[in-house]
């Protein structure tokens, strides 16, 4: 993108953790600053492009999990990031075509591209809301929400490698347990979240100083602080592991490697 027509609004001189992600995962939707801050992180994680693949790897696994065994036909993907194939929809419609997305994210960028999100099967749907996780009731409001999915028919609420941009002073249970709390019964939660566990205290130190260099806000979290987020749901077999190791279709990298926690529960 660095060659083409900038879009208004988008600032490409200050990193955004979106374009980050997409440049890890060797995506062309990123700037010069994106990819500085990218590489400056693989100075003190040096698997971070690993750690990148293997939760787009669990993301889909999860998908696939719920469109096929589960039977989940309608799927909300807050904080979607840039398209990346397999897009949440590809992965459901290919399964189950009459499935419905709605895609939730506040990034200009993912904004501009909204329109690679919104392709669809005939008998599916899909939907972009325009709108912040820290304000849960706006997209629960959302008419793009309201006019795509049902909510008093199961959902998949997905929120894949989003939170751990939310430390506490964010309210980040309260934000997931008030949108828990809107899916009806036989819902399911999706989650994954960065982590430190595995790293030596003198690695983790120097990847916090990376991000307090950023200017980002950042919340790794051990393995009970990310359980937190399951309290009173039924975990998916295998529980609460390492995107690596959840449900992995092939061999796989470490967890030390990945170093992100990964869940999915059904809501009673």
């Amino acid at each position: 993108m660095a060659d083409r027509q900038v879009p208004p609004g988008i600032d490409t001189s200050t990193m955004h953790p979106a374009r980050r992600y997409d440049y890890l995962l060797g995506g062309k939707d990123n700037f010069e600053a994106d990819r500085a801050n990218a590489e400056m992180l693989t100075t003190f994680f040096p698997t971070a492009r690993i750690a990148a693949l293997e939760n787009r790897g669990f993301l889909r696994r999860a998908v696939t999990f719920l469109a096929r065994e589960a039977g989940v036909r309608q799927f909300l993907d807050i904080g979607s990031g840039l398209p990346t194939a397999p897009n949440v929809h590809e992965v459901a419609q290919g399964i189950a075509p009459e499935s419905r997305v709605v895609y939730v994210d506040n990034d200009p960028i993912v904004l501009v591209h909204a329109r690679a999100l919104l392709t669809s099967s005939a008998e599916g749907a899909t939907a972009y809301v325009d709108a912040d996780l820290r304000d849960p009731d706006r997209i629960l409001t959302a008419a793009g929400l309201r006019d795509t999915l049902d909510l008093t028919q199961p959902v998949a609420l997905m929120l894949v490698a989003v939170m751990h941009f939310f430390p506490e002073e964010f309210g980040p249970y309260g934000i997931v347990e008030r949108l828990v709390r809107a899916m009806p019964s036989g819902s399911y939660l999706v989650m994954s979240n960065g982590t430190l566990d595995h790293l030596s205290p003198d690695e983790a130190a120097g990847l916090r100083g990376a991000f307090a260099r950023s200017g980002e806000p950042a919340a790794p979290r051990t393995r009970a602080e990310f359980a937190r987020f399951f309290d009173g749901l039924e975990l998916v077999a295998p529980g609460i592991t390492s995107v690596a190791d959840w449900r992995a279709d092939g061999p796989h990298p470490t967890a030390a490697e990945a170093a992100v926690h990964a869940g999915v529960a059904r809501i009673p």
